[in-house]
């Protein structure tokens, strides 16, 4: 018997529109989008549980491409444009995708990389993009391979009922080196419940969800990249539920104070780094526009360093907030401005719905004021795998909570604070960095004995990638040159931006590398180690 299709949730559009540049859709004109976008994908015999990889800036098509996958059941992709050929060819491969959406001049530094068979589509780069970024009109080689917006223009809408939509997965890197793609169960409805009261509740949309508001006063603008976890929730969960959403093709702080003074911005989701390169601006350009508007930004991904905070609350006043979780636990803890300055430093309290736990090596809850391993879930939350890694899935499971490898302590208040990371990796303007990666090339080169990669202070990412190697002996070795050669294979993002030497590193008794004797001294005098 055939399975029975229903609706998703995923394409209940309601009032609110989305723009980008001088381009804007209603909820009427991007509902027609998705569904075209869904004959689009039927055509080229994408169906249920394939997937769409989406290699593309912050565009319209990123919205209309997923919407469309998710009426037919798949899954989009999202894929980091900054990849090196070698890593955006190991995604596509390991994802099994069927399809791969890319901006036009994307292509041709990855073109040699792309599995045989996959089929690509192209997508013109839009007029505020080209601006952003410096960018010539790039030619779409016509006839050679099919482009988006030709595509979208001739379909006919989806007719009849969608497929149930599943998660996007989400390609975080691993200790391994390589990213993993977090993949989702599809929700049920309660579920989807729970999820939609917590995302409502991280993004201060509560009252608009819970029929106080209506969600159509929200203006909100999708200022990160949209590869990553954060801005993609929160751009999806902001369109579902009929906000007015503005998407920008990357992030300029001046810029931003415009928007926000031209389109009354209302809501925002930051990172930290935002809100350094905000406080940079001068005087005179931070007193020229009208913030009137702000009524909730949140900021998450990674620490906050106090004075940053602090000032951004004196700036901005209290509307600044704060969430804490991760792609693979979800958000789990929040925070506004007033509980901050009353405990500094905090991520917040335990979220409605969640659980938190700081435990022991031994599973045992720890006493308040007591450092231990932060665990924490959403009760009844959609399961996840990692694609084709369900071993590495299973190690992230603790006491039936996720372990996002964090070190902190509950202080007596109940608020949580962060103070170290168990495992390697480095938050550096948000993204999420690991050494194992880095180390993996630093060894393919000639004349390294041996490497640590950690991460170090820096006053506008947070954290900066540093690497202490030892020469093989007799052999002279030279930053700038080691630099040259990992810029090869690894994305710009990824490359340390402080080399040292050493004739021997500290190691532990297993003869395991000791990093923390590396990394502590750069970290002496502060509150905490991340």
């Amino acid at each position: 018997m055939a399975r029975r299709r229903r609706p998703s949730a995923a394409i209940c559009f309601k009032m609110g529109w989305i723009k980008s540049g001088a381009r804007t859709l209603t909820a009427a004109k991007f509902q027609d989008h998705a569904a075209r976008a869904a004959s689009v994908l039927a055509s080229l015999g994408i169906g249920e549980g394939d997937g769409v990889a989406l290699y593309l800036r912050n565009d319209l098509a990123f919205f209309e491409a997923s919407f469309g996958a998710a009426m037919r059941g798949a899954y989009p992709v999202p894929v980091n444009w900054h990849y090196t050929p070698d890593e955006a060819g190991y995604l596509l491969r390991d994802s099994g995708v069927k399809l791969l959406l890319i901006h036009a001049d994307l292509l041709p530094p990855i073109a040699a990389a792309i599995p045989d068979g996959l089929q690509v589509v192209v997508v013109a780069v839009s007029p505020e993009i080209r601006e952003v970024y410096g960018l010539a009109e790039t030619p779409l080689a016509a006839g050679e391979l099919p482009v988006w917006g030709d595509l979208l223009a001739a379909a006919n809408p989806l007719d009849g009922p969608s497929e149930t939509a599943p998660s996007t997965i989400i390609y975080t890197s691993g200790t391994t080196g390589r990213p993993k793609g977090v993949k989702r169960a599809t929700a049920t409805p309660e579920q989807t419940a729970l999820v939609t009261a917590m995302l409502a509740h991280s993004y201060g949309y509560t009252d608009h969800l819970e029929g106080r508001r209506d969600p159509a006063e929200i203006v909100t603008a999708v200022i990160g990249p949209v590869y990553h976890a954060a801005p993609n929730a929160h751009s999806a969960f902001s369109i579902r539920i009929g906000a007015n959403v503005i998407v920008l093709p990357r992030f300029d702080a001046e810029a931003l104070l415009r928007l926000i003074e031209a389109e009354r911005i209302t809501h925002l989701n930051m990172v930290p780094i935002m809100f350094n390169r905000l406080l940079r601006l001068p005087d005179d350009v931070k007193k020229r526009h009208d913030l009137s508007s702000l009524q909730f930004v949140t900021h998450a991904a990674a620490p906050c360093p106090p004075p940053i905070k602090r000032a951004m609350i004196e700036w901005w006043g209290p509307v600044i907030n704060e969430y804490y979780g991760s792609t693979e636990m979800g958000n789990v803890t929040s925070l506004t401005a007033d509980e901050w300055l009353a405990h500094p430093g905090s991520v917040g309290r335990v979220m409605p719905g969640t659980d938190v736990r700081v435990i022991d090596e031994a599973g045992n809850d720890v006493p308040a004021g007591t450092i231990g391993e932060v665990i924490g879930r959403g009760r009844n939350a959609v399961e996840f795998t990692y694609h084709n890694a369900p071993e590495k899935r299973a190690a992230m499971e603790k006491a039936g909570l996720i372990t996002p490898g964090d070190i902190g302590y509950f202080d007596a208040d109940g608020f949580l604070y962060l103070c170290d990371r168990k495992n390697d990796m480095i938050i550096s303007g948000g993204a999420n960095i690991y050494p194992a990666e880095i180390e993996a090339e630093l060894h393919k080169q000639p004349g390294v004995a041996d490497c640590a990669v950690f991460g170090i202070p820096d006053e506008e990412f947070g954290e900066s990638i540093m690497a202490v190697v030892q020469p093989m002996p007799g052999v002279v070795l030279h930053a700038d040159d080691l630099r040259a050669e990992l810029r090869r294979t690894l994305a710009g993002f990824k490359l340390p931006r402080r080399i040292e030497f050493a004739d021997e590193l500290p190691r532990e008794d297993s003869g395991k590398i000791f990093k923390r004797k590396l990394r502590a001294p750069f970290w002496e005098g502060r509150a905490t180690a991340i």
